[in-house]
Formats: C-alpha cells, sequence, structure tokens
C-alpha cells in the first residue's frame, strides 16, 4: 500500500521544536470515512464497560470487556468474551470467561504467535466505600442494597484482600476453556502484545502493592510466566502513582513505543509517551506529545504507520485517532471516529486493522437517557 503522506512541517522545523523538549507535530493531515456505526451489546439492565477487541489469524474477532455490572463502580463486574465471524456485521452471545467474587474491570486480550488467547483483567474492591455509604446514609432502596450485601458478603474480608490482584488467564483452544486466573504482575487495560522475536511485552502499572510504579514484564513462553524486566522512569516533578492505563507498540524497526494516561499537573490529562530501543531492558522519561485525551490503544498498520486511538472527553466527546509515519516520533492532526457522546463515561477504544485496509474501533459508551453503558463500534478507513 502507498503511503499517503501531507507533511507540511520541514525537518528543521521539527528538530527545532525536539531541541527545545516541545511536542511533535507531523503536520500530517489524514481523514476518516466513518462506514456505519452500531452498538454491539445492549443487555437489558446491565453495564458494560472497558473493552478490548483482537483479530485472530483465523479472521475471527474476539471482544473482551467487564460486564454483567450494574454501574460503573460495583461488585458484579466479570469478563464476557464476544466473537464475531463476519468480521464484526454481528456478534454471539457473549461467554463468561472470569467471574470472581468481587469486581473484574478492564479487559484486555491477545492472540499470541501460537495461536493462544491471553486475557487480562484486575480485581478492584471500590465499591466497598459506596456500600459503606449507602449503608450510613440509607439512601437506597431495600432491593438494591440487599442485593450489593449479598454480593459483598460472598468473601471475608481477609478473603478479598487475596483476590485483589492483576490477573491473567489462557485458553489454547480458541477460547472454549480457560485456565484457573493467575498473576501477571502488571495491569493496563488492553493487555499484553505480541513481539517479533516470538516472545510478549506487558506495559502496565503495578497495582495493590505498597510500592507502585510503571514498567514493562516479559513472557519467553507464551505467556504461561512473567518476568519483570524494567522500570519506566518517572519525570522530574511527577508522581509515578499519577500515571496509568498503559500501552505497548513495535514498530518495524523493533523500537517500542509505551503510552501513558497522565494525571500529574504538568500535562494533565493527556497521554505521555516513553521509548525503547533495546527491546524493553530501558526506557525513555515520559514525555508529551500534544495529545489531551486517554487512554490510548497504539497499533502497528500493515504499512508500517503506528495508529493511536483514544477517548476524548471535551466539547464533542467520543473518540479520536492519530497517525506517525515516523515510529512516534510525531503524530498526525486528530481524526474523529465518534463525536456524539452524551457524556464523558466513554472510551477505552480499540482498533483492529482488516486484510484490505479496513478498520473497526470499539468502546464503550453510557447512551443518552441511560444509566447504563454499552459497547459500540465503527467501521472506518483513512482517506
Amino acid at each position: 500500500m502507498k503511503r499517503r503522506s501531507a507533511i507540511q512541517l520541514s525537518m528543521a522545523s521539527v528538530a527545532s521544536l525536539a531541541s527545545i523538549g516541545l511536542p511533535q507535530y507531523s503536520g500530517l493531515v489524514a481523514k476518516t470515512k466513518i462506514q456505519s456505526t452500531q452498538v454491539i451489546d445492549a443487555s437489558v439492565g446491565h453495564y458494560s464497560g472497558w473493552p478490548t477487541l483482537a483479530k485472530r489469524a483465523n479472521g475471527q474477532l474476539v471482544l473482551v470487556a467487564s460486564g454483567t455490572r450494574e454501574s460503573h463502580v460495583c461488585p458484579f463486574g466479570s469478563v464476557q468474551l464476544y466473537r464475531s465471524n463476519d468480521r464484526g456485521k454481528t456478534w454471539l452471545l457473549p461467554q463468561t470467561i472470569l467471574d470472581t467474587p468481587i469486581d473484574d474491570r478492564d479487559a484486555g486480550i491477545l492472540e499470541t504467535d501460537q495461536g493462544t488467547l491471553l486475557a487480562t483483567t484486575f480485581t478492584s474492591n471500590a465499591y466497598v466505600s459506596i456500600l459503606e455509604k449507602a449503608r450510613a446514609e440509607g439512601s437506597w432502596d431495600a432491593e438494591r442494597l440487599k442485593q450489593w450485601e449479598l454480593a459483598h458478603q460472598r468473601v471475608t474480608a481477609e478473603e478479598l484482600q487475596a483476590t485483589l490482584g492483576t490477573w491473567m488467564i489462557r485458553s489454547t483452544d480458541g477460547g472454549i476453556t480457560w485456565s484457573k486466573p493467575y498473576d501477571c504482575i502488571l495491569n493496563s487495560p488492553h493487555g499484553p502484545v505480541q513481539l517479533a522475536n516470538v516472545n510478549q511485552l506487558y506495559a502496565g502499572k503495578h497495582l495493590w502493592r505498597e510500592d507502585s510504579y510503571i514498567g514493562t514484564v516479559l513472557s519467553e513462553d507464551d505467556g504461561r510466566t512473567w518476568q519483570r524486566q524494567a522500570r519506566i522512569p518517572t519525570r522530574v516533578g511527577d508522581d509515578p502513582a499519577q500515571y496509568h492505563e498503559l500501552h505497548a507498540v513495535e514498530a518495524v524497526s523493533g523500537k517500542l513505543i509505551v503510552h501513558i494516561r497522565n494525571h500529574n499537573t504538568k500535562n494533565a490529562g493527556e497521554t505521555l509517551q516513553s521509548e525503547s530501543t533495546d527491546g524493553g531492558k530501558t526506557w525513555s522519561v515520559p514525555h508529551s506529545i500534544g495529545v489531551w485525551g486517554f487512554p490510548s490503544h497504539l497499533l502497528r498498520l500493515q504499512d508500517g504507520r503506528l495508529l493511536m486511538s483514544y477517548g476524548y472527553r471535551r466539547g464533542s466527546m467520543g473518540n479520536q485517532a492519530r497517525l506517525s509515519e515516523d515510529e512516534g516520533d510525531s503524530w498526525s492532526e486528530p481524526m474523529t471516529i465518534s463525536d456524539n457522546a452524551d457524556n464523558y463515561d466513554l472510551g477505552y477504544v480499540t482498533t483492529v486493522e482488516f486484510d484490505d485496509g479496513e478498520l473497526l474501533s470499539v468502546w464503550y459508551e453510557k447512551m443518552a437517557g441511560s444509566s447504563k453503558a454499552v459497547l459500540r463500534q465503527a467501521r472506518w478507513s483513512l482517506t
């Protein structure tokens, strides 16, 4: 495929920006052609969120999300797996692949080079304080309070603490059966990525431990076990606890790029970027790329360009994407995937590319007039 280029900044201008540490913009102007948008899952009475989409080697699409929920924070979340055999035109009914006694949240998925499916999530006790407040205030109806209490009482306080973690499950039969959950050390919404050298890399955050940091872990055995690889350094003046929700991609040259959701005062609400040129052994200090919005999902297109897609919660809220033609050194102007959201409870968009260049993006969104979020998708192309 011939690469489309509309570079408007001279190399001298880009070099000048880099020399003073400002975000670099490629000047690339790309546009999207939205072919269709639809709701994937409108389960009556349920809230679905934080999805990840993957395309298998056999062409099947697999999509995981946190489902069976009452609300954004609750004790009912489980990891649901959806399948499509027609490029997302229709989706089969979901399959529950993990349901711990507490809240199973952001769901990631990857098919490795060996055909193994790796699904990720993290468990949370954030609902406990909400339940305690409801008890104290007496503001809930009796049935809702009863359901929360019954869910909460499934585990003792000690069992709840033991269930908190960053979990992975593994399937070697296309997702029909799954392993028991095991600790994968870190977590991020969209899970690990496949490297060219057969290994898998997972960029994420160390959760539920006193030592909170972001970094990478590596698997050399098809996702069975994970080893700590490196920490990503902290920018001067930042609190590493305010770095969240990473995702990685490997460029054609082998360069690794990681995007980071940033909640520090400097560049608050932006996506920061870190790079590695030694296979993830060391990482650059995170820096601004001038993109407000999060979290970012990274994809290497068939022509070698990089695509980042992310939630946008300002003005016309929805989801945006940007392209890089230079392995993340600079990014294009934003492209719109969706811009008609009713509120900011949305995003976590992920994108796959089909062999003919068509793109499919999936995200979650609380629709107008509803208290429940659904999964939505857009079929689109670059023009």
